[in-house]
């Protein structure tokens, strides 16, 4: 994958920090949305959607939560916009579906006013590694959902850890369900154990990893699902003991062609050490040095 460059952080913040009575609240950040001159951050634990101002100071106002009283409560891993038809949905992993199990997404209009929601029609291992990123694509005058498995090879376990397979699955609107067209499949050398989320801008594709604290960006065929260029790995910078500190990393949206807005869930309460929690619950700016 060739060199393994740090990316540079522009700026930060704990998510409750900036946001009004929302200081000893639990936010697992799980997705994010750059957009409106806005960042928009989806949460596993709660249906509501957070509206943050962009300099990500609690001082410049304009931050504060969508509430949402219809829908699901809970399950959320990764928002969308569909700006040509004015919607946005919102990823829910995994969910029943006769004998198995799939991703669905609710929609939103412009507005956030819950409309419904759909299946995305691609059968899943488990409820517990489904699909954990979302993006929208527009191709031909057609609108598309781009939906990233969790796991190598869309599997769970110890297949689903090894390096080689990350796959993202391409789905358009049917009748009643969003149907799966096609798949994109990412570089076999790339070592990520896992796959948290990813962007879209224009060709440009930018994918996160959870578990690697690491970002990769490539570039799409404008007329096909394959990949027209592979641009490398960039890692999260360590702490100064060379710990890893963004551990928690789950959503990425394009800010500008050399910048991206990423978000940090929970830290775990077992099997992750304590320098985790400096980061978690967090949203974050960073440069992509060296990106052209």
């Amino acid at each position: 994958m060739g060199q393994q460059r740090p990316l540079v952080l522009e700026r930060e913040a704990k998510i409750a920090s900036l946001l009004s009575g929302a200081v000893d609240r639990r936010l697992e950040a799980s997705g994010v949305l750059a957009g409106d001159g806005c960042f928009y951050v989806i949460f596993d634990n709660a249906p509501d959607i957070g509206r943050l101002g962009t300099g990500l100071r609690r001082e410049a106002g304009g931050n504060f939560l969508i509430s949402q009283e219809r829908g699901e409560r809970a399950g959320f891993e990764d928002i969308a916009h569909d700006v040509a038809a004015g919607r946005y949905y919102v990823l829910i992993e995994a969910s029943s579906r006769g004998a198995g199990f799939m991703a669905k997404v609710q929609e939103y209009d412009d507005r956030f006013a819950y409309r419904g929601s759909a299946w995305l029609d691609f059968p899943l291992d488990g409820p517990n590694k489904g699909l954990e990123g979302l993006t929208c694509v527009h191709r031909a005058d057609r609108t598309y959902l781009l939906g990233l498995c969790e796991g190598n090879r869309c599997k769970d376990g110890r297949e689903g850890r090894r390096p080689g397979g990350g796959r993202i699955q391409v789905f358009e609107r049917g009748g009643r369900q969003w149907d799966r067209v096609g798949t994109i499949r990412l570089p076999a050398s790339l070592w990520f154990e896992d796959y948290s989320s990813l962007s879209v801008a224009g060709d440009h594709m930018v994918v996160v990893s959870q578990a690697s604290s690491a970002l990769w960006v490539g570039r799409l065929q404008p007329s096909s699902w394959e990949l027209a260029d592979d641009e490398g790995v960039w890692v999260f910078p360590p702490d100064r003991e060379g710990r890893t500190v963004y551990c928690n990393v789950e959503g990425v949206s394009w800010v500008a062609p050399d910048r991206v807005v990423v978000v940090s869930d929970r830290a775990k309460r077992e099997g992750q050490d304590q320098q985790c929690r400096a980061k978690d619950q967090s949203i974050h700016v960073f440069t992509i040095p060296g990106l052209s």
